[in-house]
């Protein structure tokens, strides 16, 4: 009997676990996955199998692959995943897959369906190797009798190779006689680095005086291996002229400490120069501001989107941005701050300035935009960089001319990219101010550049070098500094100071009146062949000139190795129309990275006419 119990005990107990088993087979059941989908291109009249590389699985049922379904629309015909579409257009393709349990999940791509084309030819192939001179714009080397150095111009600056400095500062040097001037202020930026540290006199000698006599200078500036200005300011009486000096010879700032003086055996690189011509004054005629004591209604808000999430509220009298999470696809332009300038306009060609205090409590970079509230870039007055450190708080002053006229305008931050490592940040503004610049102020900046195409400008005259750099200093941004070259058949471009706003740091093929041309009814594939002193990415645009349109926007991951990049249009043109090629580096990365060279070693357009 008591064996009987324990046996009927036993399956019992057998029973009651195969029931809590099954229960629990019951509650738990994964979601099936799909992988490999991605968008697809593929020309009309070709069959095209959207199934290949795709799979589908889960836990309890294994490979579901064979049971993925595929829907499109407009609505194409599939068998066995394949298709032969006969009609351009973009259609949004639907994969879903079904466990044995009825669970599913769907992941979506896009068919891009091109027109039917001709076979590929060469369209352009852009040639590094013909006549490419510079011009020195009046600046001159001057090597003393005796002295062991060269100056020269050459990959995109002007070089010293200084072996021995000589005895005095003026045996070496870089001028520019007879430069006209007049009653006015006048600022100098000599942008130099130099491979060991040294020293430099930068003078405006006054031409007109008698013996020797100068407007302003300034003595014993350091030349180190980061780019930075050597700046002078002087003002100028009556109307006459100057010589611009900048002597690199020996220099020793301390007669009692003869050892810090000028080194031998080192290079000095002048990128650029840049001269300032500062007349008449100006006033500031304010028409807004606000300090948030009132609280943030209608006066900020915050847009986010692409995953991000933010928001904005008042905060001891300051208005305060709260953002939770940046975005997971999109870019810089995925967080906006808006603070509108309500009763204002702005006028086309008219001074205004912009003044407001801004703290992030991680550091920020972003774009500073003035422009339409409704139609943003559309009619943008003006664009800025933002750069903003972590836990300081900044004034960002900026004093502009208006390039459009905006009925609506705000002032718009736009802060999707994070620094690195950031997940999230409160940024507090406050103190904000808008009005017009009155008065007969006028500054005239010439920049004098020493790269392969003048004074960095495209080359106008010559349709086979459609080529300039911009960098963010040509601004007066506070970062970006390069130039460009081409040596041994190959296109250089030298950033000596990284950006941490993309177009801080931009080579343009295509500007003013030397654009790129394509021609309608085709396809166009971009071939590039490229390589880095050191691993640097870079997003690549073919944008139509006069609006912001891309028709191709990539990102390239440039390395050390030689690599070839090719990009597709996907839409063909109505008409022939003027492009501009941008390859724009800056970043946070960038500015990292010290002085990195682009060596393009080819760059290809082919183009598939429409058939």
């Amino acid at each position: 009997m008591k064996k009987m119990r324990k046996v009927l005990c036993l399956l019992l107990s057998l029973s009651m676990f195969l029931a809590l088993a099954a229960c629990g087979n019951e509650t738990v059941n994964n979601k099936p996955t799909i992988t490999g989908v991605k968008d697809l291109t593929v020309q009309a009249g070709t069959e095209i199998d959207v199934l290949a590389g795709v799979a589908a699985s889960d836990a309890e049922d294994g490979d579901l692959t064979a049971m993925i379904a595929v829907e499109s629309t407009p609505v194409l015909t599939f068998k066995n995943g394949k298709a032969t579409p006969e009609k351009a257009g973009t259609y949004e393709l639907t994969y879903t897959v079904t466990d044995k349990n009825g669970e599913s999940v769907s992941e979506y791509a896009t068919l891009t369906v091109t027109k039917k084309t001709a076979e590929a030819v060469l369209y352009k192939e852009f040639d590094f190797t013909g006549d490419h001179a510079v011009d020195a714009k009046g600046w001159a080397a001057y090597i003393a009798e005796g002295v062991a150095a060269t100056g020269e111009m050459k990959q995109g600056a002007f070089v010293f190779d200084i072996t021995n400095p000589g005895e005095r500062d003026d045996q070496i040097k870089l001028f520019l006689a007879g430069l006209a001037v007049k009653a006015a202020d006048y600022k100098v930026k000599v942008w130099a680095k130099s491979t060991a540290k040294t020293y430099a006199h930068v003078i405006a000698r006054d031409e007109n005086a008698e013996g020797w006599a100068t407007f302003g200078g300034a003595w014993n500036m350091v030349i180190d291996e980061t780019i930075k200005p050597l700046e002078i300011n002087f003002t100028v009486g009556a109307e006459g002229s100057t010589e611009l000096m900048i002597n690199l010879g020996k220099i020793t700032p301390n007669p009692d400490n003869a050892a810090d003086t000028t080194p031998e055996n080192f290079t000095v690189t002048i990128d650029k120069i840049e001269i300032y011509e500062i007349t008449g004054t100006e006033v500031e005629v304010p028409v807004y501001s606000n300090d948030f004591a009132n609280g943030i209604d209608n006066a900020l808000t915050v847009d986010a989107g692409d995953g991000a999430s933010a928001s904005a509220a008042a905060d001891n009298g300051a208005a305060k941005v709260t953002i939770d999470a940046y975005q997971t696809s999109g870019g810089v332009w995925s967080t906006k701050i808006n603070m509108p300038l309500p009763e204002n306009s702005i006028e086309e060609g008219q001074k205004y300035f912009i003044r407001f205090d801004i703290t992030a409590t991680n550091g920020q970079q972003g774009e500073l935009l003035v422009e339409s509230g409704s139609t943003a870039h559309e009619n943008r007055a003006k664009f800025f960089g933002l750069d903003v450190p972590a836990g300081e708080t900044i004034t960002i002053t900026h004093v502009f001319t208006a390039e459009k006229t905006v009925a609506d305008p705000v002032i718009r931050m736009q802060i999707g990219n994070p620094n690195a490592g950031v997940t999230n940040n409160v940024i507090t503004i406050d103190n904000v101010a808008f009005g017009k610049m009155e008065g007969d102020k006028e500054t005239n900046k010439n920049i004098y550049a020493f790269m392969a195409f003048g004074n960095n400008t495209a080359n106008a005259t010559n349709p086979n070098f459609p080529w300039f750099t911009f960098n963010g200093t040509d601004e007066d941004n506070d970062l970006g500094v390069g130039t460009i070259w081409m040596e041994n058949g190959k296109l250089f471009y030298r950033i000596d100071q990284g950006g941490k706003t993309d177009w801080h740091n931009k080579l343009v093929c295509g500007f003013g009146d030397n654009p790129l041309v394509l021609e309608a009814d085709s396809y166009y594939t971009i071939e590039i062949t490229v390589k880095a002193s050191k691993n640097i990415s870079c997003g690549f645009f073919l944008n139509p000139m006069g609006s912001w349109d891309p028709r191709l926007s990539e990102g390239m991951d440039i390395t050390t190795e030689e690599k070839t990049f090719t990009f597709t249009t996907t839409d063909t043109l109505v008409t022939d129309m003027n492009f501009e090629m941008l390859f724009q580096f800056g970043s946070e990365a960038t500015a990292a990275l010290g002085e990195v060279t682009i060596e393009f070693v080819s760059i290809k357009i082919y183009q598939s006419k429409v058939q």
